[in-house]
């Protein structure tokens, strides 16, 4: 794979120059070879980190001690640059700090052509890759900060010793982190006042005829406010770009996976077959379904018919619980005829696509039940339809109204709202999970509505039976060793909207590194 910027007019040392430092505004492309496995393990590595960036963030006061140790603990998995020192210490062990520096580097700009397709894939890329570079800098020795200012025309002029006793009194009731005893100790800097908007939207700082006095340690806010702007324009640029992006079509299908990508646990394979019988299914929507799921399963008892994209949605997630083909068609047809369809009709119609899903029709690809990721991102539902995330796709006050008629504590609605406010989808039904089952924290990480069936059966101590069931041979609808040589496919299959599309060889190399993970 080539990253190729602007022609290079001298020879310069990659290592002294792009990475000689290990903080960046990734202003420069990677202007190197890669192989294709490379990038899409650097790709999926970022992904990680940025998904827990995400979860932390929401779950935990943003660097206060439990914040930086889990995230430290996720740089070290990952091999991402880690709690460097002044003097570039050096790995003893493991990937060198170039090769880490170069892994954050090229995997930064691979999930920025991924993620910059959408208004909402850039808005929530820019936030986690702010937040990430808040943490990073922060954890920076004074000297490099000063380095890395310095290296990025940040050259902010700190005043004299002078004038720090003249502004001492305005210096120190303006900041909380500086006091009459350690002002003379502190640098602080003269900025224009917007360059930092956001402190003096809070009064931290002291502010004369159009500039900030800013204490060293809050320097930070006027680096993430350039480094969030820099970000915002440089996707702009590269959306641009795409159409001769997409023209590969070795990276098409790709980038398409990544921005929808789901990192957890497969649920493609069916370990259940006949775990749930179909007159558990009301009693089981109602406490181990997640909102997406018990909307559709009430929008069919109450009409009788789902549109397509409900039936997909809605079908897959009851395949990955356990329903087998048979009890799947005996389902949808006994409710289908209920309403404007006949036995006959359902064979002709709607049986087929049924069997499709199963993979015995077709192509025979056995199709994934859907993830989260692909639930929000793709198919938005329209006027008539019941599929999607109701977190993002629900009007608030009509999410407000179904939360209350599933008695969510007006508190815990608050807390979801909130939320959906700042687009965490997926926190927000991790929210809605912990709430209807009295559960202060889930102690997991949402990905997928499957999981939140299995994680909500063993909450409500279903996880014995469940296991009992696996133990006890049962008629399969396959070769389960077949089934597990095929993951990459299934996974592969679930991406794919269309049933008649032709699967890559790339892809399917990006789905094990998914199933994988």
């Amino acid at each position: 794979m080539n990253f190729y910027g602007r022609t290079r007019k001298s020879a310069i040392n990659p290592q002294t120059e792009l990475y000689g430092h290990p903080l960046q505004f990734y202003g420069q492309p990677p202007l190197e070879n890669i192989s294709l496995t490379e990038f899409e393990t650097f790709a999926v590595e970022r992904l990680k980190l940025l998904k827990t960036v995400e979860t932390l963030g929401v779950s935990y006061v943003k660097l206060s001690e439990v914040y930086i140790k889990k995230l430290d603990h996720e740089f070290k998995n990952l091999n991402f640059p880690y709690k460097a020192e002044a003097g570039d210490r050096k790995s003893q062990s493991g990937p060198s700090e170039y090769e880490k520096r170069r892994k954050d580097h090229i995997s930064h700009f691979i999930l920025r052509l991924a993620y910059c397709q959408t208004e909402d894939l850039r808005r929530w890329f820019i936030q986690q890759e702010v937040d990430l570079f808040r943490y990073r800098f922060n954890d920076l020795h004074p000297k490099l900060k000063l380095e890395f200012l310095h290296k990025n025309n940040l050259q902010y002029d700190a005043i004299t010793v002078e004038e720090k006793r003249v502004l001492q009194e305005k210096l120190v009731n303006s900041s909380y982190t500086v006091s009459g005893i350690t002002v003379e100790n502190h640098d602080f800097y003269k900025v224009p006042f917007q360059d930092a908007l956001d402190l003096v939207r809070t009064r931290k700082v002291y502010l004369k005829a159009g500039y900030v006095y800013i204490p060293h340690q809050d320097i930070v806010t006027i680096v993430l406010n350039d480094f969030r702007t820099r970000l915002s324009k440089a996707l702009a640029l590269t959306a641009r770009s795409l159409p001769a992006v997409h023209s590969d079509e070795r990276l098409q299908p790709l980038l398409n996976h990544l921005s929808n990508a789901y990192l957890g646990q497969d649920y493609s394979i069916q370990k259940n077959v006949g775990k749930i019988s179909l007159e558990q299914i009301d009693s089981l929507s109602a406490k181990s379904f997640p909102l997406c799921m018990r909307q559709l399963h009430q929008a069919l008892r109450e009409n009788h018919h789902l549109r397509h994209g409900g039936r997909m949605q809605y079908g897959l997630f009851l395949k990955g619980i356990g329903l087998s083909l048979e009890q799947a068609l005996q389902f949808w047809r006994s409710e289908f005829i209920r309403g404007k369809v006949d036995a006959d009709k359902f064979d002709k119609a709607y049986a087929y696509s049924i069997r499709h899903m199963f993979g015995k029709e077709g192509k025979r690809t056995d199709y994934t039940p859907y993830s989260c990721m692909k639930v929000i991102l793709s198919n938005p539902p329209s006027q008539g339809d019941h599929h999607g995330c109701p977190f993002r796709h629900s009007d608030p006050e009509l999410l407000k109204q179904k939360l209350q008629l599933y008695k969510v504590s007006p508190s815990g609605i608050s807390q979801i709202l909130e939320l959906v406010k700042g687009m965490h989808y997926q926190l927000a039904c991790q929210k809605y999970f912990e709430l209807t089952h009295n559960v202060e924290d889930a102690n997991f990480s949402l990905n997928h509505p499957n999981q939140y069936f299995v994680e909500s059966q063993n909450v409500l101590g279903g996880g014995k039976d469940i296991k009992r069931e696996m133990d006890t041979p049962r008629r399969s609808q396959g070769n389960n060793s077949a089934a597990r040589n095929s993951a990459a496919t299934q996974e592969k299959a679930a991406v794919n909207t269309s049933e008649s599309q032709d699967c890559s060889e790339i892809t399917e190399d990006l789905d094990s590194y998914f199933q994988d993970a």
